[in-house]
């Protein structure tokens, strides 16, 4: 396969690594691969950006912010694990169909598994119900999370996920919300570049709790700082932003990715984005 056309629809995805880590994983299948960026501000530029792709011959695109579950009602089918999510992260275009996947929930555990391998899973509380809230939350469940506890201002968006999860949604973080917890997931946009902060006190951070952040940008959140300073096992979203695109990029091209060769990829373009800011 020669001249595999791939791409983003997002909001605000200027600064996103996946065309270069794409198209470098491309290179090693000598694909001549491209991955274009489409920013979107409104669900009427998602279905125009999905047309256009289509026309224009892509293999498919990934789908992120804010349109993981918007993406759907424009989708033919939907694979078992994008179904049972309720949101889709990449869409193949096939056969004059299109066919939505969650490559999300599969990155999350494989991040999961391979850095808090062993951790308890009694009870977890998650940050956020959107599109990467439902794909973690799934997840979660398929660990042996006992109990889910979803965190989500939106009423109705929270109860939909965890009533879909069998989990407890509260609109807000109270002072006890924590107190019993085993772990703690962000999924929330909190602690990303645009969106700077913690999503709840620091003090609430309780001896012999895990965290993950599944913000990749920065590497270290203040929510990831504030665990590893309380000596807690705190894991970013570095190896999930990797494992779920070297998914992404097998569905889009049929070929098997290296994941370790994508994690090194992921990790240098990250430390290169540090220090071009760190000299600005």
């Amino acid at each position: 396969m020669t001249g595999c056309r791939c791409g983003l629809i997002g909001t605000g995805i200027g600064a996103s690594l996946s065309p270069a880590l794409h198209e470098a994983e491309g290179s090693h299948h000598h694909l001549g691969l491209t991955y274009t960026l489409f920013d979107a501000e409104s669900p009427a530029d998602l279905e125009r950006l999905l047309d256009e792709a289509e026309r224009a011959g892509f293999a498919g695109l990934n789908i992120t912010h804010p349109f993981k579950q918007q993406v759907i009602e424009h989708l033919d089918d939907l694979s078992p694990n994008a179904r049972a999510i309720g949101a889709v992260n990449t869409v193949v275009f096939s056969g004059g169909r299109r066919h939505g996947h969650n490559t999300d929930a599969y990155g999350f555990a494989e991040s999961f598994r391979s850095q808090l391998d062993g951790a308890a899973t009694g009870h977890v509380v998650q940050l956020g119900a959107g599109g990467a809230g439902a794909a973690c939350g799934h997840a979660l469940r398929g660990l042996g999370a006992e109990r889910l506890t979803i965190v989500d201002p939106d009423a109705e968006r929270g109860a939909e996920l965890a009533g879909r999860l069998g989990a407890a949604h509260v609109r807000e973080a109270g002072p006890d919300l924590l107190a019993d917890a085993d772990g703690l997931v962000n999924t929330s946009p909190i602690g990303m570049h645009h969106h700077p902060g913690i999503p709840l006190p620091a003090e609430s951070l309780h001896r012999g709790l895990w965290v993950v952040d599944i913000v990749y940008m920065p590497v270290e959140t203040e929510l990831l700082r504030a665990a590893r300073s309380a000596g807690l096992r705190a894991v970013g979203g570095t190896a999930m932003c990797a494992f779920q695109a070297a998914a992404a990029f097998e569905l889009f091209t049929g070929r098997i990715p290296d994941i370790a060769r994508m994690l090194r990829n992921l990790s240098h373009l990250l430390e290169r984005g540090n220090a071009d800011r760190d000299h600005h």
